[in-house]
């Protein structure tokens, strides 16, 4: 890896939307060095590719099994040495993991399951939530550094949404699921946008396409950049750009020497 990476993860919601409002094309005007998606909604053989003209030496697209729904896809400047799907821990084939590794450092793109559905979801939610925490553990005590980035699909504390009472029993804000983002922070983990930025208020990634949610700023910061400790002297910034629009979610990313 080079001295000082960009590292920046979108959930598109629909790769093809986004091309066809070009609304990748901003990735031009920066030095980004690894860019994720979630949430492509797409087939490799529908995958576009006009999204912008910055060229990736490694471009990894994992999709869905099941047609317009879900998968991630990473681009990167830099060579992986090895990259996995991950279907221990995405065992509905749901595209939802690009495991990478660059050296000792371990990369994850992932959009994590919504549990909204019913309880039965939920459950599921709670179980790859539980199965990936495995995963990075086995992977540090191999010793590899570990970077997660993506949709987590849940806000951790009431500062990270604009309305936490109204939704205290809304799948996204359950106990259950905010007491997952505290055991991973508990086995090491940094959230590089609060260790970055402290208590920054109204900084959110997504917005309800209902009730001009975004033009208000009602929204909730879901998607994270997560970092194992021993890289948090590496950490240069972390961000979110709210001002990207082209999806109900909006950018977010670190800088990171390594």
């Amino acid at each position: 890896m080079s001295d000082s990476i960009e590292i920046i993860s979108w959930n598109v919601n629909g790769i093809r939307a986004v091309a066809n409002k070009e609304a990748l094309k901003w990735i031009d005007e920066r030095d980004t060095d690894i860019l994720c998606l979630q949430e492509i909604k797409a087939q490799k053989d529908q995958f576009p590719k006009n999204l912008f003209e910055k060229e990736y030496s490694e471009v990894l697209i994992n999709p869905a099994e099941r047609k317009g729904y879900s998968g991630t896809a990473t681009f990167s400047t830099i060579q992986s040495d090895f990259h996995t799907t991950c279907p221990d821990i995405d065992h509905m084939h749901e595209g939802r993991i690009i495991e990478t590794h660059y050296g000792d450092v371990v990369l994850f793109n992932v959009y994590f399951p919504n549990g909204q559905k019913d309880e039965e979801r939920l459950a599921y939610k709670m179980k790859f939530y539980d199965d990936f925490l495995a995963h990075c553990e086995a992977l540090r005590e191999d010793g590899k550094s570990i970077i997660v980035c993506g949709d987590v699909n849940t806000a951790h504390r009431e500062i990270d949404l604009k309305n936490p009472k109204a939704n205290s029993k809304t799948s996204g804000f359950l106990p259950i699921e905010r007491e997952w983002i505290d055991k991973f922070l508990d086995h090491g983990y940094i959230d590089t946008f609060r260790y970055v930025n402290g208590d920054q208020a109204d900084r959110y990634s997504w917005w309800s396409y209902r009730s001009n949610a975004r033009i208000k700023n009602v929204g909730w910061r879901i998607d994270y950049f997560f970092i194992s400790e021993d890289l948090a002297e590496s950490l240069e910034d972390a961000f979110i750009l709210d001002y990207i629009e082209g999806s109900d979610h909006c950018p977010v990313g670190i800088r990171i020497s390594i």
